[in-house]
């Protein structure tokens, strides 16, 4: 299940990890917690949903239904980010991905800026990984990114807050975009060729969710990050240009044929 807002251009957000989870042979289902009128371009108005039918729509999938795998998105409000974690805890779900969503690929924020305490002090004690790229890493733990050691000093700052790992995805870094894995225990790192393309709307959700498809597949953590890095690259690199912006990736590229020219 995924607890996310939507992307009404259908690039990122709810309907991107619902793309996700069907293009990995999983059921998807989903927890709305916000509208939000977006494109490739920007993010023109947000309607946040009222946190009693947040919790609902969560009772009501987990009660009929159940889960495997959760994966978290945009949450907005300190509000909504507590609904979601009182949720977690009252259903008692281990499989947890927290991707901290703060800022969308125009710029707009998504997060409000005193809501980012509350995922970590709430919502990443419960999480059994972190999803943060550089910037939104860096917000969690107010650190300065620059250099390997920083990566590993940030992703042992998230730990710290109660998570049982992260993975600090590296494509805001110079070079072969490569993704850092902690879990206290271990350090694994995930390099991927880096495509020049403006087509990366939805990175962040399509990552995550993937990840949350291969736990709910019964795939070892680490394992899951890995398919889900290569499902992530294949998917940018077949993508194609819509609006004038960044464009989403090809959630379903393995089953499209290229139409031939004429």
């Amino acid at each position: 299940m995924t607890i996310a807002g939507s992307d009404s251009g259908g690039g990122a957000g709810i309907q991107a990890d619902l793309k996700t989870f069907s293009a990995l042979g999983v059921f998807g289902m989903s927890t709305l917690t916000a509208v939000t009128a977006q494109n490739t371009v920007g993010v023109t108005a947000v309607h946040e949903i009222p946190t009693d039918v947040i919790a609902a729509q969560i009772d009501a999938v987990i009660d009929d239904i159940g889960v495997d795998a959760v994966k978290t998105g945009m949450l907005a409000s300190p509000a909504i980010v507590h609904t979601v974690a009182d949720a977690i805890r009252r259903h008692g779900i281990a499989q947890v991905v927290v991707d901290p969503v703060m800022v969308a690929k125009s710029g707009d924020r998504l997060l409000r800026a005193e809501a980012v305490g509350a995922v970590c002090d709430a919502l990443i004690p419960l999480a059994a990984v972190v999803t943060p790229n550089i910037p939104e890493a860096e917000d969690l733990t107010g650190l300065t990114i620059a250099t390997d050691d920083d990566v590993l000093r940030a992703a042992q700052a998230i730990l710290d807050m109660g998570a049982r790992s992260v993975v600090i995805k590296g494509g805001h870094r110079p070079g072969p975009p490569t993704d850092v894995f902690c879990d206290g225990t271990q350090t694994l790192r995930f390099t991927a060729e880096r495509i020049a393309t403006a087509n990366t709307h939805g990175t962040g959700c399509t990552f995550a969710s993937a990840v949350a498809s291969g736990l709910a597949h019964g795939q070892p953590l680490p394992d899951a990050i890995g398919c889900a890095k290569e499902y992530v690259t294949a998917a940018i690199r077949a993508a194609y240009p819509l609006g004038a912006g960044h464009g989403p990736l090809h959630h379903f590229h393995a089953w499209w044929t290229p139409q031939s020219a004429g």
